[in-house]
Order: C-alpha cells, then structure tokens, then sequence
C-alpha cells in the first residue's frame, strides 16, 4: 500500500492505545496485539487529531505539514492501516 487516500476520513481503531514518549509514541492494539513506533512527533500529532476532522489530508493541515511532505505522511497512514492502527470511517 502506498498510501491511503487522504480525502477520506480515518480514525484510530478503537482497540488501539496510544502512549505518548519522547522521540514520538507507541501505539498498541489491543486485538492484533500488535505494537507500532511512531518515531515522529508530527505524526502523532496527525493520528490523534483523525477522529476530529473530516480527512487525513485536514489532519495533516492541522499538523503543520507542507504539500511537500504529504506523500511521506501519507506512506506513513498507509502503513497504520495496513496494520489496522487506524480505520476508514464508515460514517
């Protein structure tokens, strides 16, 4: 997966815990028990502001990242919901 489609919304599964560390956080899920590093403060900031706008592409605005940085956010997106850290909203 390259990417996941920015214009859509996506949400953090709720089976997931995120705990904040210094170099970025750890996210757990609690279904897959499966853990992922986000080694960027920018990026968390990104996932915990999903569930409160419309798209991951308004996420990312929020966040601060410049059009040119949005393909790396996105291969990032891509790869927590590969493994299911964070979902499509179906509603």
């Amino acid at each position: 997966m390259a990417g996941l489609d920015l214009d859509r919304g996506w949400d953090l599964h709720p089976q997931v815990s995120v705990r904040p560390e210094p170099f970025g956080a750890l996210l757990y899920h609690f279904g897959t028990r499966q853990l992922s590093f986000l080694k960027d403060t920018t990026l968390l900031a990104v996932v915990r502001t999903l569930a409160d706008v419309p798209s991951a592409r308004a996420a990312c605005t929020a966040a601060g990242i410049a059009e040119s940085d949005l393909p790396r956010y996105q291969r990032a997106l891509g790869t927590l919901a590969k493994s299911s850290m964070v979902v499509e909203r179906t509603s």
